[in-house]
């Protein structure tokens, strides 16, 4: 809570973050649950940051992969936990238009690294991811 002195009345006010950085938290927040979904394998938590219908894309190899959300979640949960110690997930980057975002990530795994291009739309005042992007190159 923060006091302002004004003309020698105490007033208190409520400082609250503005709605763009509500907006980046919640964004944030799904991302969030897209890393430990995979660290921890957790279905639940992948089901709440993407969009049932999402896709994924990228090249494993030189093969151009296209995957449904419903596949690549089952496949993903499947195993125990990861753990979180050999993992690095890290956010670089958040763009918010109106309902849409564009978030950019990097992934560092046992000897691979990933670059995501995650974008997410607000539905029904939840960010959910709609497409995810992604690069990977093997570290030596």
């Amino acid at each position: 809570m923060m006091m302002l002195l004004l003309l020698g009345f105490a007033y208190s006010c409520q400082v609250t973050p503005s709605s763009d950085q509500k907006e980046r938290d919640a964004v944030e927040a799904t991302i969030n649950a897209y890393f430990e979904g995979m660290i921890e394998r957790d279905l639940q938590k992948l089901q709440a940051a993407f969009h049932p219908d999402a896709r994924l894309m990228g090249y494993r190899g030189k093969e151009l992969t296209i995957t449904s959300f419903s596949d690549w979640a089952a496949g993903t949960a499947s195993g125990q936990p990861r753990d979180p110690e050999l993992y690095d997930n890290g956010l670089l980057e958040v763009e918010i238009k109106g309902y849409t975002a564009l978030a950019k990530t990097e992934l560092y795994w046992p000897g691979i690294y990933y670059y995501d291009f995650l974008t997410l739309i607000k539905i029904e005042d939840q960010w959910k991811i709609v497409h995810k992007t992604w690069y990977e190159e093997p570290l030596d």
